[in-house]
């Protein structure tokens, strides 16, 4: 949670110290986005053992009828992925970034970032099955 916090206010002082080089062509929450986004991969990229992961505790009372124990374990494959699909997964699968917008961020090439999604994909099938064969055999 701190380093989501950190990100998020150097995400802003980014964009303040950067507001004048906003050209107006696109939305400027694009433009907003792709800051955000472009702060968070540098932080990725410079640290080696990332684990992204989510906490579920303290959101808001509209996501009451989610079966926590099923979302944990479905975030649990992910964050268990090695980091490149990790990363291309959540820009492509979560953020909708286009592949070829993902290969720019990540300075790789646009085939790069379609196998490290398809990887990712197969990889968290086999994670899902397996969780759908664990839960089949306790009952």
């Amino acid at each position: 949670r701190e380093t989501a916090r950190d990100l998020l206010q150097d995400g802003f002082v980014k964009i303040f110290t950067k507001i004048r080089s906003y050209s107006g062509s696109g939305a400027f929450g694009g433009w907003i986005r792709r800051i955000f986004v472009t702060t968070a991969l540098e932080y990725l990229r410079s640290s080696e053992n990332t684990r992204l992961s989510v906490g579920l505790d303290g959101y808001d009372d509209s996501l009451e009828d989610i079966n926590y124990s099923v979302l944990d374990r479905l975030l649990a494959c992910v964050a268990q992925l090695p980091s490149g699909y990790r990363t291309v997964f959540n820009l492509y699968a979560i953020e909708g970034y286009t592949h070829s917008e993902i290969a720019e961020m990540l300075h790789v090439q646009e085939a790069t970032s379609r196998s490290q999604f398809i990887r990712a994909r197969n990889a968290l099938q086999k994670s899902v099955q397996s969780l759908i064969r664990h839960e089949n055999a306790g009952r």
